[in-house]
C-alpha cells in the first residue's frame, strides 16, 4: 500500500543508487540503435550546484531520457573542467592558512597538492548533479586535465603552431595585478563606478598659449601617451593634424593624428592615445605606427619608462601625484563627475589593467571562417534562432585569442626554449630535444615555457577529445558529431564558437547539429541572482524541501524559448503540489483496485469515457514528444501538467467514480483496467521530467513494492508511448469534451460572481441541438454533481429575470442566480475590478510609449509587458461582459 505522502529523500537515494549501479545510463558503442550524443558542459571542479547548473542539467537529462525512450543509444558525456585560476586560488588559500605560498613549495610540489585537493574535494559538483536525478554515462566521465585530454591538447597546439595558426605576439591583454596573469573577458567583472573625468590641457609645440584638451578617467596612463587623435573632418583641429603636443610632466613630443576613433561630438573631440594601456588606443596605435610605451609593471606599479620620481609608485598613488602636478602646472581645465564601467577581476577583486605583454595567440579569425559558414549552411543550428545573429556578430569581429596564462595549474604549453631563446614546439620533451639537437648539432639544455593554456583551449576540444581523439576510437566514429548541445548564452563566444572552430578544423565536421541556448534563471522580480543582492536560491535547499522532481518540473515548465526563468521557492512549492496530486491519484487507483494489466488493449475499450481518456492520452503523448523534439520544454511540461491535473485527475476520475461504484461488473472492470493503464502511461510520459516519483509509482503498479533491480522494469528502459491514429476516437472526444466545457463554464460563472459554494442553482440549456440535448441527458447526473446544480434541463423559453448567460458551442447556458447573488454588490465589485484593470493598462501603456524605456529594456521585458497588457485587456473584457449581464438582468 502506498504511503499517504511522497517522501522524496528516501525514494531519490534508493532509486538513484540502483540506476547507477545497473549501468542503465551507459551508452553502448556496439549497439545497432541510432546514436544520440549530448556533451555535458563540464562544470568547474571547484564548483557547487547553482540554479543555472540545475536548469542546464535538467534539460539535458530530459532529452537524454526522452531519446532513450525513442529507442536510441544515448551518450550523455559527463566530465568536469580543471578551472585553472579558480582551482589554483582554492589551493593557494589553503596554503595561506599554513603561512605558505605556492612559490615556497615550487611548481612540482604545488601541482601535486592541487591534484590531491582534486581527488579529495573535486567530486562535489558531480555528486550534486546526481541529486538532480541526472543520467549521464558516469563510467565515461572525463576531466580536462586527464592524460587522454592532455594528449589531445598537446597535439592540437603543435599542429596549429606548425600551420602558423598559433604564434607569439606582444599585444594588450586583461592583466590581473594580483594574480599576475592574463585573464579572459569572461573573467572580467564590469562594475558601474561613479568617479571623475579629468580634463587636461596639452600644450601645442611651437604655439605659445595654445592647448588641446583631452579627458581621462585614468590619469596615471598619460605617462604612456604617444599621440593625440582628432577626427579628420573636425574643422577645429584640421590645422593641427601632423603637429605635436608636449606631454606634460614627461616632456615627450607626441603627434596629433587624424583618426575616426575620435568623436567630434564627445568632449573636446580630441582623445589621448595610450597604445600600451587601452584596447581601442592599441588599434589606433597600429594604424599610425605609434610607439608602445608601457608604464606599469606586473604589480600595476609605475615602471622604468616613466619619470624617475614616479617609478615604483602604485598606480593610484601615482594618479594623485599626477593630478597635483598637472594642477600646479595650470593644465587642469576642469573635473566632471562621471559614471562608467570599471573592470575588476572576478576572482581577485582588483581593478584589471590593459597590459602589453608577450603571450601566445591563436589565429581565431582564420579558424572562424569555416565555423561561420557551417552555421550559414545550416549544418549547425541555434535554437532559438535569434542567437545566430549574436554568433555572427562575435565571429565576424573576432580578435586574436590570447591562449596563455601565467599560472601553474593547467595544461603547460608544449614549447621549450634553447640557449639562444629559439623555440621548439613539440608534443613531448623528447621530441623538442630532438628538434634542438638537429638545430644545434648536439644535445642542449632546454627550458619549458612556464605558462599554461587558457582553460577554454582544452574545453574547445571537449566534443571529440572526450571520445578518445586523437586515437581513432569507435566512440569518435559513432558519437561525433553530437546531436545537441545545451548551454547558456554567455558562453556562445567563449565555448560554443571555439568548439565549432576546433571541431571543424580537426574533425572535418561541426561538433554538434543543434545548439539550444537556455535563458538565465533570475529571481521572481526578474533580477539576476547575486550574493550582494542576497537573492540567490540554492537548488539543493529546494531539493531538500520539495524534492528533485518538483524542482525539475518547475524549471522545465518555466523554460520557454528566449524567456528568462523567473524563479521563487514558492513556485517550486506550487509544483510540489502537482507531484502530490499525482501521488494522490495513484493512491485513489490503488484503493479502487485500478491495477496495471500488462496485456491491456486500449483499442478494445467500449465505454465512451474510457475511449475519451485513451484518445486524450494519445493526443498529449504526441504533443509532448513533438514539443521535446523542438526543444519547447515548457510546452511539453504544461501539456502533461494540464492532462494530469485536469483531464485525468479532475475529470476522468470524477467521471468514472459512479462506474467504479456501480453494479455493472463489465463496466467496472474495463474502467479499472483503463485507469491503471492510463496512470502507468502517464508516469511514462512524465518520467523524463519527474523521474523519481514516476519510477516509484510504476514499481508499485508492478507490485514490486517501490524497488526493482531488473532494468527491464524501469520506466527509463521502456519506449515512449506512441499510438496509431486509429486509437483516437474523435466522437468520444467531442462528446466528453462538450461535457467538460459545459461544467467548466458553470464553474467559471459561479467563481466570477461569487456564488456561494453550497448554493445549488438551476441550469437551463437554451437553443441546444439534438446532439447537445442527448449529451445533457446522458451525463445529467455528472453535470449536476460537478456543477453543483439543483436542476439541469433543456429549454426553448426566454431566460428568467435575474439570469446570467454564457455560451457552449451552439447553446446558451442560462443560470438564474439572483436569489443567491446580490447583483448590486457584484456590480460595485466588478466596477472596482475594471478600474484596477484600466490603471494597470494605463501604467503599461506609459511604459511602452516611453522611448527611454524601449531603448534600454531587453526585448523579452518589452514582450512581457505587452503580454501583461493583453492579459489585463482580456480580463477587463470579461469583467465588462459580466457587468453588462448583471445590469441587463
Amino acid at each position: 500500500m502506498l504511503e499517504k505522502t511522497f517522501e522524496s529523500k528516501d525514494v531519490e537515494k534508493k532509486h538513484y543508487e540502483l540506476w547507477e549501479k545497473s549501468g542503465v545510463f551507459a551508452a553502448d558503442v556496439k549497439s545497432n540503435k541510432s546514436p544520440y550524443c549530448i556533451p555535458m558542459p563540464p562544470p568547474n571542479v571547484t564548483g557547487s550546484l547553482h540554479m543555472g547548473h540545475a536548469l542546464n542539467t535538467t534539460l539535458q537529462d530530459i532529452l537524454s531520457r526522452f531519446e532513450r525512450m525513442q529507442g536510441r543509444d544515448v551518450l550523455w558525456q559527463p566530465g568536469t573542467d580543471h578551472a585553472g585560476i579558480a582551482t589554483q586560488m582554492v589551493v593557494e588559500r589553503l596554503l595561506e592558512k599554513d603561512g605558505k605560498t605556492r612559490h615556497d613549495l615550487g611548481r612540482e610540489a604545488f601541482l601535486k597538492r592541487v591534484w590531491e585537493w582534486k581527488e579529495e574535494s573535486g567530486n562535489t559538483i558531480t555528486g550534486q548533479i546526481r541529486r538532480l536525478g541526472a543520467t549521464p554515462d558516469w563510467g565515461r566521465e572525463r576531466f580536462t586535465m586527464d592524460e587522454g585530454l592532455n594528449k589531445a591538447v598537446n597535439k592540437v597546439f603543435v599542429q596549429l603552431y606548425k600551420e602558423k595558426l598559433i604564434y607569439k605576439d606582444k599585444r594588450l591583454v586583461n592583466w590581473d595585478p594580483k594574480l599576475h596573469t592574463a585573464i579572459s573577458d569572461l573573467e572580467v567583472d564590469q562594475r558601474e563606478t561613479r568617479g571623475n573625468m579629468w580634463h587636461f590641457k596639452y600644450p601645442i609645440k611651437g604655439q605659445a598659449d595654445r592647448f588641446i584638451t583631452i579627458a581621462t578617467t585614468r590619469p596615471e596612463t598619460m605617462l604612456g601617451d604617444t599621440a593625440v587623435a582628432v577626427h579628420p573632418s573636425d574643422d577645429r583641429y584640421k590645422d593641427l593634424i601632423g603637429k605635436f603636443v608636449v606631454l606634460p610632466i614627461v616632456g615627450r613630443e607626441i603627434p596629433i593624428v587624424a583618426d575616426e576613433y575620435a568623436d567630434p561630438e564627445k568632449g573636446s573631440g580630441a582623445v589621448k592615445i595610450t597604445p600600451a594601456h587601452d584596447f581601442n588606443d592599441f588599434e589606433v596605435g597600429r594604424r599610425h605606427s605609434l610607439a608602445l610605451i608601457s608604464v606599469l609593471d606586473k604589480d600595476a606599479k609605475i615602471n622604468e619608462n616613466a619619470p624617475k620620481e614616479y617609478q615604483g609608485l602604485d598606480r593610484f598613488v601615482a594618479r594623485k601625484k599626477i593630478l597635483a602636478e598637472i594642477e600646479a602646472l595650470g593644465l587642469l581645465e576642469k573635473v566632471d563627475t562621471h559614471t562608467y564601467q570599471l573592470p575588476y577581476g572576478d576572482r581577485s577583486g582588483v581593478v584589471i589593467e590593459p597590459m602589453l605583454t608577450d603571450q601566445w595567440y591563436c589565429d581565431a579569425k582564420t579558424l572562424a571562417g569555416p565555423a561561420i559558414k557551417a552555421v550559414e549552411d545550416g549544418r549547425t543550428q541555434f535554437v532559438p534562432a535569434n542567437w545566430t545573429k549574436t554568433y555572427y556578430e562575435w565571429m565576424n569581429n573576432i580578435q586574436p585569442w590570447c591562449i596563455s596564462r601565467q599560472i601553474w595549474w593547467g595544461h603547460q604549453i608544449p614549447a621549450w626554449y634553447g640557449p639562444d631563446n629559439s623555440v621548439f614546439v613539440a608534443e613531448t620533451e623528447e621530441e623538442a630535444k630532438a628538434q634542438a639537437k638537429q638545430k644545434f648539432g648536439k644535445d642542449v639544455a632546454l627550458e619549458r615555457d612556464p605558462d599554461v593554456l587558457d582553460t577554454w583551449f582544452s574545453s574547445a576540444l571537449w566534443p571529440f577529445s572526450t571520445l578518445g581523439w586523437p586515437e581513432k576510437t569507435e566512440e569518435v566514429k559513432r558519437y561525433y558529431p553530437a546531436e545537441t548541445l545545451i548551454t547558456g548564452f554567455d558562453i556562445i563566444f567563449f565555448w560554443v564558437a571555439r568548439m565549432m572552430m576546433m571541431g571543424i578544423h580537426f574533425m572535418g565536421d561541426v561538433p554538434f547539429r543543434k545548439v539550444y541556448i537556455h535563458a538565465l534563471v533570475r529571481d521572481e522580480k526578474g533580477q539576476k541572482m547575486s550574493k550582494s543582492k542576497g537573492n540567490i536560491i540554492d537548488p539543493l535547499e529546494l531539493i531538500d524541501e520539495h524534492g528533485a522532481d518538483a524542482l525539475r518540473f518547475t524549471l522545465t515548465a518555466l523554460a520557454a524559448q528566449g524567456r528568462d526563468v523567473k524563479l521563487s521557492p514558492k513556485i517550486v512549492g506550487d509544483y510540489r503540489r502537482f507531484a502530490t496530486k499525482i501521488w494522490n491519484a495513484a493512491r485513489f487507483c490503488e484503493m479502487n483496485g485500478c491495477a496495471l494489466k500488462l496485456d491491456f488493449k486500449p483499442e478494445s475499450v467500449k465505454q465512451t469515457v474510457n475511449k475519451w481518456i485513451v484518445s486524450e492520452l494519445a493526443t498529449v503523448s504526441a504533443k509532448a514528444a513533438e514539443s521535446l523534439k523542438a526543444y519547447r520544454f515548457n510546452d511539453a511540461a504544461m501539456a502533461l501538467y494540464h492532462f494530469t491535473w485536469g483531464t485525468f485527475c479532475d475529470w476522468y476520475i470524477e467521471f468514472t467514480k459512479p462506474m467504479l461504484n456501480g453494479t455493472d461488473e463489465a463496466v467496472k472492470q474495463e474502467t479499472k483496467d483503463t485507469t491503471g493503464w492510463v496512470l502507468d502511461q502517464l508516469l511514462l510520459l512524465l518520467n523524463p521530467i519527474m523521474p523519481y516519483m514516476t519510477e516509484e509509482l510504476h514499481m508499485h503498479l508492478l507490485g514490486k513494492s517501490g524497488a526493482s533491480s531488473d532494468k527491464a522494469d524501469w520506466l527509463q528502459s521502456k519506449r515512449w508511448p506512441e499510438f496509431d491514429a486509429k486509437i483516437i476516437d474523435r466522437a468520444a472526444q467531442d462528446e466528453v469534451n462538450w461535457v467538460v466545457k459545459l461544467i467548466s463554464e458553470i464553474r467559471s460563472v459561479r467563481a466570477d460572481l461569487n456564488v456561494p459554494d453550497g448554493a445549488q442553482i438551476k441550469m437551463l440549456l437554451r437553443g441546444a441541438n439534438d446532439n447537445s440535448q442527448k449529451r445533457l441527458k446522458t451525463y445529467h447526473d455528472i453535470i449536476k454533481r460537478l456543477g453543483r446544480l439543483e436542476t439541469a434541463e433543456a429549454t426553448n423559453a426566454a431566460p428568467p429575470k435575474g439570469s446570467f448567460q454564457t455560451v457552449v458551442e451552439e447553446a446558451t447556458v442560462i443560470l438564474p442566480i439572483s436569489d443567491v447573488v446580490d447583483f448590486g454588490q457584484e456590480s460595485t465589485r466588478l466596477r472596482k475590478e475594471i478600474e484596477k484593470c484600466d490603471a494597470n493598462i494605463e501604467r503599461i501603456n506609459k511604459m511602452l510609449n516611453n522611448p527611454a524605456f524601449l531603448a534600454k529594456a531587453p526585448e523579452e521585458v518589452v514582450a512581457e509587458q505587452k503580454e501583461a497588457r493583453a492579459e489585463a485587456e482580456s480580463i477587463k473584457a470579461k469583467l465588462l461582459q459580466a457587468l453588462k449581464q448583471i445590469e441587463d438582468a
